[in-house]
């Protein structure tokens, strides 16, 4: 095998600039040989900035001696571009939500497997050392066994409104585009969901759902996510994009609360606090960030030239993550929608 992996990327957006790229530059093993993206001056611009072609049709891109693919697009473009690598033979690694809708994600998956190419999906909070720490602890069962895991984020999504060039406040174009997608809970949340079956090594039996809407979006931006595994663990997911997104100074809530018969594990982001509480002692370690692009490139290259997939997610991870997330958000939408109806007909307040 070649002594550097050729990566592709299709898709330059926010989470490629701040994430992807400079991770795959990072990693001994990769280079970054080549980008698109639907709209050429975006893709040109990367390419300036990154020192690295751009193409300006997908023609182009894969015939330049790439290896791998990374997509990074927006979700409803996915599947087309998984289709696209698959139809080159090459294996993907995908961005979170894996697809639009699940059958979507499993036509990614089958396509995939139908032609015995990897499908990864970027879970990238798996790579923090915070969620690596936690698996080792849970795996040894330092805190005996988990029964109970709380995984809040709060955040605002960097704000509902910004100002423009002319200093008018508008609304982001980044929290609207999020919304439409399906909100806090299949953009964010599918990490949470993610995490709590992998530390487990336990999948979801049944789920219910709540939630709020404090903005005026068909999906719920805040919402309560409650998961039974198999193990018999229960698992809270508390998301959020209005927690304090209209505030002037907001407040972001990041946890990791493992509650098992003999103790408790504990991560904050504020701090960067990380410990476990048991009945034989506390241990505490540094605390690190949540995400970690290059361990994930890191693992991605070791799993292209071993075969091994490690703690890489898989397509099915991914579907499984996806599928309970969006399950959920819609379950909420369409609840609000018969309890509205439900007030239409007496004659009762509804909320818009």
């Amino acid at each position: 095998m070649k002594k550097n992996l050729t990566v592709g990327l299709m898709g330059c957006g926010l989470v490629a600039d701040y994430g992807h790229i400079p991770a795959i530059q990072f990693v001994d093993g990769l280079h970054l040989g080549a980008v698109y993206d639907l709209n050429p001056l975006r893709a040109q611009t990367f390419g300036k900035k990154y020192g690295v072609p751009a193409f300006a049709t997908e023609e182009q891109f894969f015939a330049s001696g790439i290896d791998v693919v990374t997509v990074t697009s927006s979700a409803p473009a996915h599947l087309d571009n998984v289709a696209a690598a698959a139809a080159h033979n090459l294996p993907v690694l995908c961005e979170k939500p894996l697809a639009m809708n699940d059958a979507d994600a499993r036509a990614m998956v089958t396509l995939m497997a139908s032609r015995g190419l990897p499908l990864y999906v970027g879970f990238v909070y798996r790579a923090s050392p915070v969620a690596q720490q936690i698996k080792r602890w849970v795996d040894d069962g330092i805190i005996g066994e988990v029964r109970s895991l709380r995984l809040p984020y709060l955040w605002n999504l960097h704000g509902q409104f910004e100002q423009d060039i002319s200093g008018e406040w508008v609304e982001s174009p980044r929290w609207r585009g999020r919304m439409l997608e399906g909100g806090p809970l299949v953009d964010c949340g599918v990490h949470q969901i993610d995490l709590a079956r992998w530390w487990l090594g336990s999948e979801v039996l049944d789920w219910t759902v709540a939630a709020a809407w404090v903005a005026d979006y068909e999906a719920p931006d805040h919402l309560w996510l409650h998961m039974n595994h198999a193990c018999g663990a229960l698992s809270t997911v508390e998301m959020s994009f209005t927690y304090g997104h209209t505030a002037h100074d907001p407040l972001a809530i990041f946890e990791y609360q493992l509650i098992g018969t003999g103790g408790v594990i504990r991560y904050d982001r504020n701090g960067w606090i990380l410990e476990a509480r048991s009945g034989a002692t506390t241990i505490r370690v540094p605390g690190e960030s949540e995400k970690n692009f290059s361990e994930m490139y890191g693992q991605l290259e070791r799993a292209l030239r071993t075969g091994e997939t490690g703690w890489l997610a898989t397509g099915d991870d991914g579907i499984a993550a996806t599928e309970i997330a969006r399950s959920a958000t819609n379950e909420a939408i369409t609840r609000r929608r018969r309890d509205n109806s439900v007030q239409n007909r007496l004659g009762l307040s509804v909320t818009s």
